[in-house]
């Protein structure tokens, strides 16, 4: 039997390949390493989140919710940022349940940014943000947060800024680099932006993993940013759900309209029973309360084992990951140390490069500390070999 061609076409995404992730992902699967490359838990999250998502399902809680969110989470999410931030958001008219951050974070851009529209992206970023932007036609300006400590270069991002500007997008806490922006920072941005439109994507997800007594500087305690920003949250990294996918927006109503005609013909709505849950669940603040010391506890415990290496310790303000140096370790790039590593140690880790446009190497990789503490240990066990 013969088969007709398929017809060729021409890529929307031509230079987006096989992620680092994955490939990452499938050499430590197939090498039996211990994965500390990919950003997410080996642990479970309480059983008592399991039980209250069980019990909606149980109570017949499983048609389609309202476009835009279960009230009862929308209502919890509005009081918990009133209460941690001061701003007041419209629970009916200024919050949305997303299908996770990414979802919240292509279809922010989705709905604002026109063909030719300029969007500012801070280098190193997540992987999303690039291909978001170009899905909608816009053009990504690529600015440098400074090499070394991954701060924010004001004048840099004041200099990107063109009348084509449509948005900016941040993220503190920082993936990769475990950076947290002060207020002063968040005060310099509301500075720089105030005379323009341009719109802002706070990318907030690592919201409640800031240590050492720092506060997360949400976007929401600025009324100059708040005014115009999408602030986008994430449950499954703060309950240890990361493949429940869900997460939200908060942003002003105008904003919040041009963001649900997106969404609605986008993903329309979100799963039922688990936003039921989320919403019984959040009625206690300590889960996320607490989440700050328990990263912290394991990130020293990481720390600690990695002075023992050669390896050169960045800052590890906030998320779950520890960037550290391999200079001192390694002549190999970030991209071929990190194959080496997982092939020959038995530990997945993540080049910095593949969080720039231009694969920029600076001998720094990333390693995830939101594992159980027997997998740490077992991962510096091997580590300080080197």
């Amino acid at each position: 039997m013969s088969h007709a061609p398929t017809p060729t076409l021409q890529s929307k995404l031509p230079n987006v390949g096989t992620t680092i992730f994955t490939v990452m992902s499938t050499l430590a699967a197939e090498k039996n390493a211990v994965n500390l490359g990919q950003g997410f838990p080996d642990f479970n999250c309480d059983p008592k989140l399991v039980d209250v998502v069980t019990d909606a399902m149980k109570q017949g809680l499983n048609q389609y919710p309202p476009m835009t969110g279960v009230p009862v989470l929308r209502d919890a999410i509005a009081a918990k940022i009133i209460a941690l931030h001061g701003r007041e958001y419209s629970a009916v008219s200024e919050i949305t349940i997303t299908a996770g951050a990414t979802q919240a974070i292509i279809t922010a851009i989705l709905a604002v940014v026109h063909a030719g529209d300029e969007v500012i992206v801070l280098e190193p970023c997540y992987d999303s943000y690039v291909p978001n932007i170009e899905l909608a036609g816009g053009v990504p300006v690529r600015v440098p947060l400074t090499p070394g400590t991954f701060r924010p270069d004001f004048d840099k991002i004041a200099a990107a800024i063109t009348p084509k500007t449509r948005a900016i997008i941040i993220n503190s806490p920082h993936n990769p680099s475990g950076t947290v922006w002060t207020a002063a920072d968040m005060l310099r941005l509301q500075e720089i932006l105030a005379p323009t439109n341009v719109l802002l994507i706070s990318d907030e997800v690592y919201e409640h993993m800031v240590f050492d007594g720092q506060q997360h500087q949400s976007a929401a305690r600025f009324p100059g940013l708040a005014a115009r920003a999408f602030i986008v949250s994430s449950f499954g990294k703060t309950y240890h759900v990361t493949g429940w996918k869900v997460g939200y927006v908060a942003a002003p109503a105008t904003l919040t309209t041009e963001f649900r005609k997106v969404h609605q013909f986008n993903v329309f709505t979100v799963n039922t029973p688990v936003q039921y849950g989320l919403a019984s669940y959040m009625a206690d603040p300590k889960p996320y309360l607490e989440l700050p010391a328990f990263y912290q506890r394991k990130r020293d415990l990481f720390r600690e084992g990695l002075k023992r290496t050669k390896f050169k310790l960045l800052p590890s303000e906030g998320t779950y990951f520890q960037c550290v140096d391999i200079s001192n370790v390694s002549d190999l790039g970030e991209t071929e140390f990190c194959k080496w590593l997982t092939s020959e140690i038995g530990v997945a880790a993540i080049p910095l490069s593949a969080f720039y446009g231009n694969g920029f190497d600076q001998r720094v990789v990333r390693f995830c500390f939101a594992k159980k503490d027997e997998t740490l240990n077992a991962a510096l066990q091997r580590l300080q070999s080197l």
